[in-house]
Parts: structure tokens; sequence; C-alpha cells
């Protein structure tokens, strides 16, 4: 199956940043999430197709209000083809595109585990390849997503790689591949982490006598608010934390727990360990456990 861009790429009309037109290849979770973004940054509907066989009630919605293309036949080489399918599926999926892949195109791939060299392989007719990792915050407009492009990447499609990507957060490039899944020990799988965060100050507020529902309310709104500051004040984190912390008073004796012979440093280095050896593992550049 091939799938109709709608535009004409050269003309200009109804382009996506960096210029062209966009297939976004699979629009669960994490592409909705851009495909959303792309549309509140002013990305013209009259540009993106969505190739998802089994699209979901609220894409079908949004693609009837909006006009982006759901499924639409007989395609033309497209600009940038935009991979967001579950990597068990990107053979199959892969097939259907590659009569809309050119010199021109870019793929940017959103897939955890698959390579720079697997998306070569999926789609050797495309010009260039870029792989990147946001995390589900992506879903609210602020993702934080690392890439990287293969060697030889232009920089006119990088720049149109993280327009996109910046759609839905910030970006970070990075220089060497082989820090992907580092990147996802921290950023991909780092939001499950605060989530248990505040699971645990929930427990610790009950259990200094708390109501359960007011020690999570608390909770929440404090790591909510927490992360607000921090994103408006542009701080470290370290001087945020000295300038809440006063010398002999409650923070600092908590403190002086939750810091005592670096056991929360040395949880997290553990953690972020076992979590970027999994990925490894996954994408098949580690030892299997």
């Amino acid at each position: 199956m091939t799938f109709d861009n709608g535009s004409n790429a050269a003309d200009g009309a109804g382009s996506a940043p960096g210029g062209g037109t966009i297939l976004l290849l699979g629009a669960g979770r994490m592409g909705g999430a851009m495909l959303r973004g792309w549309l509140a940054q002013g990305v013209p509907a009259s540009a993106i197709s969505v190739a998802d066989p089994s699209p979901a009630p609220d894409l079908v919605e949004l693609s009837a209000r909006t006009g982006v293309r759901l499924n639409p036949a007989d395609g033309a080489a497209v600009d940038t083809l935009v991979v967001a399918v579950k990597p068990q599926m990107v053979e199959s999926a892969a097939t259907g595109v590659q009569a809309m892949l050119a010199p021109h195109t870019l793929v940017l791939s959103i897939m955890a585990g698959k390579t720079l060299a697997d998306l070569r392989r999926l789609f050797p007719a495309a010009g260039s390849v870029v792989r990147a990792m946001p995390n589900l915050p992506a879903a609210v407009g602020r993702g934080a997503t690392v890439a990287v492009a293969e060697a030889g990447c232009p920089a006119d499609r990088k720049e149109r790689a993280a327009s996109l990507l910046t759609a839905v957060g910030s970006l970070e490039w990075l220089a060497d591949e082989a820090l992907v899944d580092a990147a996802t020990a921290l950023s991909g799988s780092g939001p499950a982490y605060v989530f248990y965060l505040v699971e645990c100050l929930t427990r610790a507020g009950v259990e200094v006598g708390l109501p359960a529902d007011v020690s999570e309310r608390l909770a929440r709104a404090t790591v909510e608010g927490a992360g607000a500051l921090m994103g408006a004040t542009g701080q470290p984190a370290a001087e945020l934390r000295a300038g809440v912390t006063s010398p002999g008073g409650t923070t600092a004796a908590g403190l002086s727990k939750l810091m005592a012979d670096d056991h929360l440093q040395n949880l997290l280095n553990a953690t972020l360990r076992a979590a970027a050896q999994r990925a490894a593992e996954l994408g098949g550049t580690g030892p299997k456990a």
C-alpha cells in the first residue's frame, strides 16, 4: 500500500517545518502526541499524512476536523517520514511506504531499540536517517528528546528533524549513537522514577499521620510545582535545593537522611545502569540477560 502526500513539496504550499511534506507512520501515544504538537505549532494540516491501519477514534476525529490526511492512497515521495510504529511492526509497515522514499527524504524514527543501521536497512531509498528518543511528557508538549543523525546527514535535514522534535519539548543532539541507551535510561525511563517518587512521598506522608488522599494531593502538587519552578527559573537544581534549605530547619533535617552516605545517589546510579543495560539488550547492542 502507498500513501498520497497530497501536495507538491516543490511549490512550498502547505509545507512543514524545514519545508515539504510529512508522512507519520503510526499515530499511537507518541506519534499522536507529535502530530498534535505539529498542528499546535502551526504546521499546515495539508502538509501531513498519517498511515495507520487501525486508527483510534480520536485520530479519525482529528483528521476530519483539521484536514490531516488519514491513509490516503497513490502517494508521491515525501520530504519527511516519521516512523512511530511499534518496533515489532516496523518490518511490515516499512514495506508499504518504500515507494514514497527518495534521495531527498529524511527518515526520522522515534522507535525504541532500532539503530541507525536498522533504519538504513529498512528504508534504503531514503536520503538521510535520524534516530530520536522522546519521552512520555511529549504528550503534553514537555518532552525531553535526544537524537542522533547518521554520518553525512546534511545540516538542513538535521534542522528539519529538530523543528519537528522541538514541537513537543526540548531536544539534545548526541554525537555518538552509543549514548542513546544512557539517555533512554535517564530521560526515557525517568518519568517513571518521578512517578514512583510521588508514590513514596505519599506513603511517607501517611506514615507521619496525613490522610492518604491529602498526602497524595500534596505529593503530586509538590513535585509538579518543583518542576515548574525549576523550569521557570532556569537555576541549577543544587541552587534551588540550597535556597529552600535553612540551616537547622525542617528541610535540612529531612535531607540529612536522604543524602546520608550518598545512598540515594548510589541507588540512582544503579537504577540508570540497569535501565541502560536493558536498553542495550533490547536494541541488540548489549549482552543478553
